[in-house]
């Protein structure tokens, strides 16, 4: 059995058992081969953008000995038909790439279509999309690894578009575990930078407003928690 950093572990135990897996982005298509070889996934379909990865995921593959999966060159999920996949993997990737890779994809807009990920920046603007286009954020597993933070996301649609106030964008529904709380954190520290980056700005006082707001909220949650109210 491969094995996988803990990330992408992570990513693992959301995949729904018997799954029809699209991996986008699959680099070294490790998970795809843990997928196969755990007996999670059914069928992988791992795609890159660029041809040298895929060389290298068909070695690992091979190397490996795992079957029913499939490799494809596109961009995204734009080689990708509606029904070759049901779950469907993007990580490792910034929240606004993965939010491009969503917009260019109508038949995600699905209610059966299992979405899983995995920003490595700009959480906030991925998470935004998501809500104001009638996705749902059904829970966020925050990750510490190599002393980096992540969120690992498990969305459906739900045809639902709603707005959150500018904190939630920031914070999600990432729970009050050790590495939530390190998450909310960061994610704060992040804000306080913008904010004092305008604060003697006269133009942007607007936006130094917005962000002062968001860092108060995640402050006030941090209070919150640490109190245990």
């Amino acid at each position: 059995m491969i094995s996988l950093s803990l990330r992408l572990k992570t990513i693992a135990t959301l995949v729904p058992f018997g799954a029809r897996v699209c991996d986008v982005g699959t680099d070294h298509a490790y998970l795809p081969i843990y997928l196969k070889q755990s007996g999670i996934a059914s069928s992988v379909l791992a795609t890159d953008l660029n041809q040298k990865p895929l060389e290298n995921a068909q070695k690992n593959i091979l190397l490996s000995g795992a079957e029913g999966i499939s490799l494809r060159l596109c961009d995204g999920l734009s080689g990708v038909k509606e029904n070759e996949a049901d779950t469907i993997i993007v990580a490792g990737m910034g929240g606004e790439v993965i939010t491009e890779i969503l917009k260019n994809c109508v038949w995600i807009k699905n209610e059966k279509v299992t979405l899983i990920l995995q920003p490595t920046t700009s959480a906030e603007f991925l998470r935004e999309f998501l809500c104001k286009n009638g996705f749902a954020i059904l829970s966020e597993t925050p990750v510490c690894e190599n002393g980096k933070l992540y969120s690992v996301m498990n969305v459906r649609f739900k045809n639902t578009p709603f707005s959150h106030n500018p904190a939630y964008y920031y914070i999600g529904e990432i729970p009050h575990t050790k590495d939530g709380i390190l998450y909310l954190k960061k994610q704060q520290k992040r804000v306080f930078g913008c904010m004092k980056a305008l604060e003697n700005i006269k133009e942007k006082q607007n936006e130094y407003l917005l962000y002062k707001t968001v860092f108060d909220s995640i402050e006030s949650f941090l209070t919150e928690n640490a109190n245990g109210t």
